[in-house]
């Protein structure tokens, strides 16, 4: 099977401008491509999680990716998807958050030796003279042709910025500008992208004579028709201190019977093989399969350990009757002492326990595990960090949970 004929049967291609060509630039790891990550927040989310393992597939197979950060494109805003306008960021919080994704990115994509590039599209839009764009970029858009796009349509009742309106040449502009410095020869995104993707590939081609290509991958549709990237992008990011990996895990491990194995195919990096024996699972195998996405899902995000621990509480957690309403409580600063709290008065403070000595009973029995693990050790302490967040899970004995965090 090639790789072409892997992606279509993992779903995750929606639609391409030349086929054949990029199968051939594609399948023998000839192709350089990009997409783009806006700096909205101060972490990727899954919507940006679907796009990284796309790179990864790809740059397994020889293919070089480019991880555009829109250091310039986010002082603009994307109007795509939207219903109004984003709130505009300065230029401090757009540095901050770009430093946040390339840790991020790290963990999906190697950039060692060339293998890939991350670049900010900063340091050539800003740099642009307002008059040349026009001269240069201008007469190769339709204002017509840019009002008929998907993107600006949905935008006519509550208005569209002229602001707004011009992310579709900067967009376009990045394209032209990868094309020349790194011979970038192909765009990739989400399809609600393809009117602004079809914009770079033509500009390159009117402007150079040059092929370029554009290819939108499938946002996995659920069966309301919305794309659960976008859906999921608001509540679940890759940053565990903003979404903790047992909260990850969760969400994975609840997700529509209808979804998971459309999840398992586009997302995780299992055998066709393997994936195509549970085409017939239902019922209870069902669970099975959700728990192997979680797992897995976890796994590519957090790492192993993260993972293996974010199971064992979730099982434990379920087994206990009430996963789905686990209390929690919330410690205040003068809970904690020059920065950090033991884990007794955790226990107690949290209900788990009744007094310290039946605590200290508790972990040195091995009745006390956190975040699926046990802990044998009554002097353990948690800082302020370490609880920050979703912060972390709690058990004392089979069925008694507490999440545990710093509100």
């Amino acid at each position: 099977m090639t790789l072409w004929e892997e992606l279509e049967a993992r779903g995750l291609i929606a639609q391409t401008t030349d086929e054949e060509e990029i199968k051939e630039l594609v399948n023998n790891g000839k192709a350089t491509f990009y997409i783009g990550f806006d700096p909205t927040a101060d972490s990727l989310h899954v919507g940006h999680f679907m796009a990284l393992c796309l790179m990864k597939r790809l740059q397994m197979a020889g293919n070089r990716p480019i991880a555009l950060l829109g250091g310039g494109t986010g002082m603009i805003g994307d109007p795509s998807g939207r219903t109004d306008m984003r709130q505009m960021m300065t230029k401090e919080t757009i540095a901050h958050n770009i430093e946040c994704f390339k840790k991020q990115m790290s963990r999906f994509i190697d950039f060692s030796d060339g293998k890939a590039l991350m670049v900010n599209n900063a340091d050539w839009l800003l740099d642009l003279n307002y008059v040349d764009v026009l001269r240069e970029i201008g007469p190769h858009f339709t204002v017509n042709r840019m009002l008929a796009a998907e993107c600006y349509k949905q935008r006519w009742e509550r208005g569209l910025s002229f602001l707004e309106f011009n992310y579709m040449i900067m967009q376009a502009y990045d394209f032209y500008e990868l094309f020349q410095k790194y011979h970038c020869n192909m765009e990739f995104g989400g399809d609600d992208q393809w009117s602004n993707m079809l914009a770079g590939t033509e500009l390159i081609r009117r402007k150079l004579g040059k092929d370029a290509y554009a290819m939108t991958i499938n946002l996995l549709l659920n069966s309301e028709g919305k794309k659960m990237g976008k859906t999921m992008s608001g509540a679940v990011w890759l940053d565990p201190n903003k979404t903790s990996p047992f909260e990850f895990y969760q969400y994975w491990r609840n997700i529509a019977d209808a979804d998971v194995l459309k999840c398992i195919r586009m997302l995780t990096f299992l055998p066709l093989e393997e994936i195509e024996k549970m085409d017939s699972w239902e019922g209870s195998q069902l669970n099975t399969a959700k728990e192997i996405l979680a797992y897995e899902l976890t796994k590519l995000v957090h790492g192993e350990e993260e993972a293996e621990k974010a199971q064992a509480a979730a099982r434990a957690l379920f087994a206990s009757g009430n996963a789905a309403d686990m209390p929690a409580f919330e410690l205040k600063e003068e809970d904690f002492e020059d920065g950090s709290v033991d884990i007794i008065s955790l226990l107690v403070k949290s209900g788990l326990v009744g007094t310290r000595s039946e605590g200290r009973r508790a972990v040195e029995q091995g009745g006390v595990a956190v975040d699926g693990e046990k802990c044998a050790d009554f002097r353990a302490v948690f800082s302020k960090d370490d609880l920050a967040g979703d912060g972390k899970v709690f058990r004392r004995g089979k069925k008694n949970f507490r999440r545990i965090y710093l509100g």
